[in-house]
């Protein structure tokens, strides 16, 4: 992600993620969710590399996930709609990335989200791994912008 794709994101965010009990601000909140999103590193190899204790970036990522999603699905996400959107998006993974006869949906992925267990949930969101987890599944197309996310399903469930 450039600088002003961040800047812009970061403003559009930074109302809900601000908190003013912490020393840590909206940027490095938003930049440790962001890296823990694109990489996957664990909350310890991210605390290394923000100097944030891993317990409170396990209390930073769920909301911040939450605010991000709430700005960018009604502007920014949708599914396709139409037949010609979905065309676009097939012609596009063939021009760009050389991927012919690729299904005109777009390339979708899924991520298990650690979480602190919910109140009552028993083991829902108990996962192989032996912790609670959400699901993240997110669709991009060719320039890997997304075009659906969805948050929230229970982390029993496989991520794929």
């Amino acid at each position: 992600m450039d600088d002003q794709t961040f800047k812009k994101l970061l403003q559009l965010v930074s109302i809900l993620i601000k908190k003013q009990d912490t020393n840590i601000s909206e940027q490095e909140r938003l930049a440790v969710t962001l890296r823990f999103l694109a990489f996957g590193d664990s909350y310890k190899s991210l605390s290394v590399s923000f100097c944030i204790a891993s317990c409170t970036i396990f209390l930073i990522v769920p909301p911040v996930c939450r605010a991000v999603y709430k700005w960018l699905k009604s502007e920014y996400l949708k599914v396709l709609c139409t037949q010609e959107e979905s065309n676009e998006v097939a012609f596009k993974f063939n021009k760009l990335l050389n991927f012919p006869n690729y299904i005109q949906v777009g390339a979708v992925d899924g991520k298990n989200v650690q979480i602190a267990a919910p109140p009552n949930s028993g083991c829902k969101f108990y996962n192989y791994k032996g912790t609670h987890r959400i699901v993240l599944m997110a669709v991009v197309d060719a320039k890997y912008n997304f075009l659906y996310i969805d948050v929230g399903c229970n982390g029993r469930v496989a991520d794929g």
